[in-house]
């Protein structure tokens, strides 16, 4: 059975002068007469045997059929034009990522060169938690932090961690901490998204009449920076800080750990799931989390 496809020039014509709510704006857009504008709206409508416009003089309203039709005509020539630029111009397109500051540089920045595109790819990074609203956040896929689903937005768990507290190898050996209560005598950094040192206490055995004084961050990253600096000890979630303490410029302390969450999931347009560029990010993405999960089994077995 064929498809029942209206003429696309009507189509076109209509969207436009439906979100416009103006033939001649419409028309500047489609390089169109508005006169050529309303020839085509009024076929769409013969075609359709029914009303999208209700005219008065000048005043331009949409019917309540025409509204309906309006918003599913966006959405699919949106997609229609995301589809088209993504065949023509696969080969030079850059691939926009939106995340956050701590994840691009102690997490994506250092593998991108495993990315087949790796060298496309524009990084933007958020100074709050990234935004999902793809229609004006200029990115093809989004890393977010935790897992908020968004209407029209595929949103896929990508990376669990649990936290422990992480110090400067100088600081570690100048307070000479040995076990998790010598933590209450020194400054410790809060992260004000989600701090978790009291968790973390209770499943050091430890129970403190009150947590010390410290500065409190906007995010997990500043707050490791921090510690890292020799400024005090920072609670830091195991899967991103694995580079830092491998390269010695953080020392984990103790063996205690935080219930492992969700801190980061991969976001993008649902309308674009098939998009190639896409869907080789997402599968390069899932598995370099994957294998850094072996790996991190096999360096525990053989420990």
């Amino acid at each position: 059975m064929g498809r029942h496809l209206p003429p696309f020039a009507a189509v076109r014509a209509f969207e436009a002068a439906a979100r416009h709510r103006s033939f001649k704006r419409a028309a500047e857009e489609l390089c169109l007469s508005p006169s050529a504008i309303s020839h085509q709206i009024r076929a769409l409508e013969q075609y359709l045997d029914t009303a999208l416009f209700e005219r008065d003089g000048n005043r331009l309203e949409l019917t309540l059929t025409g509204r309906g039709y309006a918003g599913k005509l966006t959405g699919l020539l949106d997609q229609l034009d995301e589809s088209t630029r993504a065949v023509s111009q696969a080969g030079a397109r850059p691939f926009r990522v939106l995340c956050t500051p701590g994840f691009a540089a102690r997490w994506l920045v250092p593998r991108l060169d495993r990315l087949e595109f790796g060298d496309r790819v524009r990084l933007r990074v958020s100074s709050g938690a990234p935004s999902t609203d793809f229609a004006g956040n200029d990115s093809d896929v989004v890393i977010q932090w935790s897992v908020t689903p968004t209407a029209g937005v595929s949103t896929e768990p990508l990376m669990e961690s649990s936290r422990y507290p992480v110090i400067s190898p100088e600081l570690k050996h100048r307070a000479a901490v040995h076990r998790p209560g010598d933590l209450l005598r020194l400054r410790l950094m809060y992260d004000e998204t989600d701090d978790a040192w009291g968790e973390w206490f209770q499943a050091a055995g430890v129970t403190p009449a009150a947590l010390p004084q410290g500065p409190v961050f906007p995010n997990c990253e500043l707050a490791t920076t921090a510690a890292e600096r020799g400024q005090g000890v920072s609670l830091a979630y195991d899967a991103v800080v694995r580079a830092t303490l491998a390269s010695g410029r953080l020392v984990r302390l103790f063996e205690a750990v935080t219930l492992p969450m969700v801190i980061y999931s991969l976001a993008y347009p649902e309308g674009r799931a098939g998009d190639p560029m896409i869907r080789a990010f997402r599968d390069w993405i899932f598995a370099e989390v994957a294998r850094e999960q072996v790996g991190v089994r096999v360096a525990s077995a053989l420990a």
